[in-house]
């Protein structure tokens, strides 16, 4: 009679022998072991378990190219949008032509090296934007500090450096925070997102939490920092930090407060093209969140100043603000409605300054949007489906002119991230 370490031993001598890459498909061979009598099903699983120990080792040696690596974790994301946006301007004949778009808003692919004694790497590159989204090299001492060296975003504002793409609940971030952080063109300021230096962080058994960074001046995902060399645009480092509480209430409340700064030298001016000429940018944010079961409510303040942002003798002052309450109906199904504001004074705004996908229209002094949509969780954040309506206005002229753009339409989003 076979014993079950006789019985594995000539079933596998066949499997093993065969490679590893043969495991993935042993299992019609097992299965006709079983038939044929010579394993019985848990000896069967018994030796399919030890051929997907024998494969994931073999891979693992395959791909951890430094010698000191203990783990590689891959993961991905990827998330399709619709756009559907309209405009119409007071006062003009032709409105703007509207957007009707599918695209591909993110395609993440990432890897996460584990070396042990708190160090890490972590590479996250964005196919759909041929950018980069994360180049570190990290050390971890505890939960009260970890310091990364490299390519990430700037510990600045709730929605931007708090908040995960994977967890927008209205698909796209504010016009507020897009106006403060993304590419300055001339009217937004280009004060967040990513930039290369050092960062360090961490958070208290107490609650408390911050995080600091000194960075290169520029936001430019594109070259992610491998420029060598700098320019007189480009020479001044950035300073960036925040600091916050988490706590808990009674009756199931959650709670957090925080604020956030950014120190620019020489990145103000009245438009890109005044860069490195001794004007500074320095924005300040404060944020909270409140959360209790299916609630969730969150809203932020940010506030600037761009030296000479208007003119040789004017300085720009923008302000905006967001706030976003957000109920799950059922497990599956969650609403979310955001408003958020912005005030450029004569620096100017468009509704394609802060609604992405909006037609372009003409720069006026605010501008503001509404957003009233829904989420479908499949597998929570992980794979979801999103869809709202959006509406947003401008107004007030620059020239002083009474006049006044809108933009409404649907935006919708399939994510999936693993």
């Amino acid at each position: 009679m076979f014993t079950l370490k006789s019985k594995l031993l000539g079933a596998a001598a066949a499997l093993l022998c065969a490679g590893t890459a043969f495991a993935q498909d042993s299992g019609p061979l097992l299965d006709l072991l079983v038939k044929k009598g010579v394993l019985n099903d848990q000896e069967a699983e018994t030796l399919r378990a030890d051929l997907t120990r024998e494969s994931n080792a073999a891979l693992y040696s395959a791909i951890a190219g430094g010698k000191s690596t203990h783990s590689l974790t891959l993961s991905g994301r990827i998330q399709v949008q619709y756009a559907g946006l309209g405009a119409s301007v007071t006062g003009q004949a032709a409105n703007p032509v509207s957007t009707a778009h599918f695209f591909l808003r993110r395609v993440y692919l990432g890897v996460k090296a584990q070396y042990g004694e708190g160090w890490s790497s972590n590479i996250n590159y964005d196919f759909a934007g041929s950018t980069f989204d994360a180049a570190t090299i990290s050390w971890r001492k505890n939960d009260a500090l970890t310091v990364d060296i490299g390519f990430r975003k700037v510990p600045f504002g709730l929605e931007e450096y708090f908040t995960s793409a994977l967890d927008l609940k209205a698909i796209e971030r504010s016009p507020a925070n897009r106006y403060f952080v993304e590419s300055n063109n001339g009217r937004r300021l280009g004060a967040g997102s990513y930039r290369i230096g050092a960062y360090a962080g961490g958070k208290l058994s107490n609650g408390f939490f911050y995080n600091v960074a000194i960075t290169n001046p520029e936001r430019d995902e594109s070259v992610a920092g491998v420029s060598s060399a700098g320019t007189a645009t480009n020479n001044s480092l950035s300073y960036w930090g925040n600091a916050g509480y988490r706590g808990k209430l009674q009756g199931g409340w959650n709670y957090a407060v925080a604020g956030s700064f950014g120190v620019l030298p020489d990145q103000g001016g009245p438009a890109a093209t005044g860069l490195g000429k001794g004007d500074s940018i320095n924005v300040y944010s404060l944020w909270t969140t409140v959360t209790n079961g299916a609630f969730d409510f969150e809203a932020e303040y940010l506030d600037g100043t761009d030296q000479h942002g208007v003119s040789a003798t004017q300085d720009a002052k923008p302000k905006g603000f967001w706030i976003q309450p957000a109920y799950k109906i059922t497990p599956t199904l969650e609403a979310v409605v955001r408003y958020s504001e912005i005030y450029a004074g004569r620096r100017g705004v468009t509704i394609s300054d802060g609604t992405r996908s909006a037609p372009s229209t003409a720069a006026m002094k605010s501008a503001n949007e509404w957003y009233y949509g829904f989420s479908y969780l499949f597998r929570g954040n992980e794979t979801k489906f999103q869809i709202g309506y959006v509406h947003a206005e401008s107004k007030d002229a620059l020239t002083g002119a009474s006049a006044s753009a809108k933009s409404d339409g649907i935006r919708s989003q399939m994510q999936v991230n693993f």
